[in-house]
């Protein structure tokens, strides 16, 4: 797909930016394919009937009435899901991702939507450690990640030595999987979005918990190939979506009134 590419090289004045100034910008029905993984509940994941749901999910149904944009979906891996999108074979990926300067060589940022604390998330009744430091200490204690995400280097460089290949991390293809490592016992802890985490340990029935203090924030963009002419319409998107109180309300609904099963 080179929709993305062909975008690219348009003008900023293609959407409009008379329009800006007017309101948010009219893309009058154009087509947008955005990727994500389904794999970071409750940003985007798969329900137990099959179906993909979720605060990112929501938000861009927003932004596609304000903006009078279709969305189409595409599903990929987490690890593949950057180079794709800088290659233009998607207009847009969702996933969490971290806004970071090693990735903005690669692909361009929406501007944040949201900011993470990451915290760390263990078993009910665990009494071994009580934060990075005593977890850090025991070298019989496991962390459960993905490998190149946020979350895998701060177990790296937080958490644990600096070593990305020790061998007390265990790498798992999605989240959800790490969060059932850690119920299971295979794991000792794993880490989440404080925010998130709340969520699972609300679900849990006192089998999960939060300890510890954060270990640092990051704020998540969504991303586009470099040049991509879907960039600035997004962006007043996420401005009047903040502005109006819809992000805080999608807060509510996906992070406090939304039970994880």
């Amino acid at each position: 797909m080179k929709f993305a590419s062909m975008l690219a090289g348009l003008a900023l004045a293609a959407f409009g930016t008379a329009a800006l100034a007017d309101g948010l910008p009219d893309l009058k029905g154009k087509e947008i394919t955005i990727v994500t993984e389904n794999a970071y509940p409750p940003l985007q994941f798969i329900d137990k009937d099959g179906k993909a749901i979720g605060w990112e999910y929501d938000m861009v149904a927003e932004m596609a009435k304000r903006l009078n944009m279709k969305v189409k979906y595409a599903n990929i891996s987490w690890d593949a899901m950057i180079p794709a999108v800088s290659e233009g074979q998607f207009d847009m990926g969702m996933t969490g991702i971290t806004i970071t300067d090693e990735r903005k060589a690669k692909v361009d940022f929406s501007d944040p939507y949201m900011r993470s604390e990451s915290v760390m998330m263990v078993r009910g009744d665990e009494s071994r450690f009580t934060d990075a430091k005593s977890f850090g200490a025991n070298d019989k204690l496991l962390i459960g990640a993905q490998a190149g995400t946020t979350p895998f280097y701060t177990a790296v460089y937080d958490v644990l030595d600096g070593n990305e290949s020790n061998p007390r991390i265990k790498l798992f293809e999605t989240f959800g999987a790490s969060v059932e490592a850690l119920k299971a016992g295979d794991v000792d802890t794993v880490l989440t979005d404080k925010t998130a985490g709340e969520g699972y340990v609300a679900a849990s029935a006192g089998k999960l918990k939060l300890v510890g203090a954060p270990l640092g924030s990051e704020d998540f963009g969504f991303i586009f190939p470099k040049g991509s002419a879907f960039e600035a319409p997004i962006n007043a998107a996420i401005a009047s979506l903040k502005a109006d109180g819809t992000l805080d309300a999608l807060n509510k609904k996906w992070f406090l009134d939304y039970k994880m099963n």
